[in-house]
């Protein structure tokens, strides 16, 4: 197994080994051990997983308080997925970082606690699975809006098809400090 750093600090590419043969391939999603040891931490309580069609761009979303980390992947297709610094007091604040992933390469994406994400389907569909290590909670769920010009994100999908509450999110200047997660606030 691979692990990458990426900009943001704790935000990790993970590139598993894959053993294949004519039969096609085995590949480990999470070992415990090895995943804890290349600082990804569990325990993982919920596992989550959508379908969506090309163009589709799900996100920015973030919880807090109940934050979760998530260690997400595709299982068929391919997206471009994001993670956005939230985390007031952070020095990345409101900094980005993206990753393709797909089933072809079975490259994973961890997301600590207290950033946003959101991804957009770049294949003709994407299945994408993701592990949580909080439960989901509608009334701490925020949203950032995708398009923030002051965030800046390169979406390789010109005109993306968002969901009305994706559309009608907030930009990050715009939301009220204390619905953020807090750099170091333990979340």
């Amino acid at each position: 197994m691979k692990v990458i750093e990426t900009e943001l600090p704790g935000v990790l590419i993970v590139e598993p080994d894959r053993f294949g043969d004519a039969r096609g391939f085995f590949q480990e999603i999470w070992h415990e051990g090895r995943y804890g040891e290349a600082g990804i931490p569990g325990p993982f309580v919920q596992d989550n997983m959508s379908l969506s069609a090309h163009g589709v761009l799900r996100g920015l979303h973030y919880q807090n308080p109940h934050a979760q980390g998530k260690l997400v992947y595709v299982l068929q297709g391919e997206a471009f997925d994001v993670v956005v610094d939230v985390r007031v007091g952070s020095p990345t604040f409101g900094k980005w970082t993206g990753v393709t992933l797909s089933a072809d390469t079975g490259r994973q994406f961890y997301i600590p606690p207290g950033f946003a994400h959101g991804f957009c389907v770049t294949g003709e569909s994407a299945l994408f699975a993701y592990k949580c290590t909080d439960f989901y909670n509608p009334e701490t769920e925020g949203a950032i809006r995708w398009d923030d010009p002051a965030i800046g994100i390169d979406w390789p999908v010109s005109d993306p098809t968002v969901s009305g509450k994706d559309a009608d999110a907030p930009l990050l200047a715009d939301v009220d400090r204390a619905r953020l997660p807090v750099h170091g606030g333990g979340e």
